[in-house]
């Protein structure tokens, strides 16, 4: 599911306000990285595998203002790339045991992510799962890591879009709050065109779906 060892980046993503990368391609766990640009400039990286190639992607769209973890499970390479660029991480402050465990500077973050016109909303708060969802109204940027993802295991039959395979029985409905442009996720590449139709369909079909999931990843399990 997850490779280690050096990465061969591959960008996704790319828009006018921002882009992404997958360090290893060939995973099946397709773990997305992304930087967007604040309202009034500034970079933003997003829950951050590194790799060789990540420091140039990111400055051809600016100066870093901080790394950004929004799920508890996704603290990956953020302490790493912030001491790199003298950065610091910023967290949600309802986030538990993520600070503590990363090597940088870190601030905390209750709604406005600074002036960067992005703001940091609780999408799944309990004892085995912390999420939050970043939204730029300015650009139309929703980012979601890991409640919805494009990769294999998310998506059943032809969808594009689906619910993690552990939340499709309760899907998180509060996402229908935002109106996109565009959807980044934390597995896969993202919805660049009718992301909030999109979002609104997989959660539709997120229950009735899920038996067809189930059964889909477990006959790819079996076969390799």
């Amino acid at each position: 599911m997850k490779e280690s060892g050096p990465a061969r980046m591959r960008e996704i993503d790319r828009y006018d306000g921002g882009v992404g990368w997958i360090a290893y391609p060939e995973e099946r766990m397709g773990r997305a990285s992304h930087a967007v640009v604040g309202e009034n400039g500034g970079v933003w990286v997003l829950d951050p595998v590194d790799a060789d190639g990540v420091d140039a992607l990111l400055s051809e769209y600016g100066d870093l203002a901080g790394v950004v973890v929004l799920l508890d499970r996704h603290k990956r390479d953020a302490a790493a790339i912030a001491r790199r660029h003298d950065v610091s991480v910023y967290v949600p402050d309802w986030m538990s045991g993520v600070a503590s465990e990363l090597d940088a500077p870190i601030e905390r973050v209750h709604v406005d992510l600074g002036d960067s016109g992005f703001g940091i909303h609780k999408l799944i708060d309990n004892p085995l799962w912390q999420e939050a969802a970043l939204y730029g109204e300015h650009d139309g940027t929703l980012v979601v890591p890991e409640a919805l993802g494009t990769v294999e295991y998310f998506t059943a039959g032809d969808a594009t879009l689906g619910v993690h395979p552990a939340l499709r029985l309760k899907p998180p409905r509060t996402l229908r709050r935002f109106t996109p442009e565009r959807l980044l996720v934390g597995h896969g590449e993202g919805v660049l065109q009718d992301a909030a139709k999109e979002i609104s369909d997989a959660l539709d079909r997120s229950r009735r779906s899920a038996p067809r999931l189930y059964a889909q990843t477990a006959r790819s399990m079996l076969l390799g």
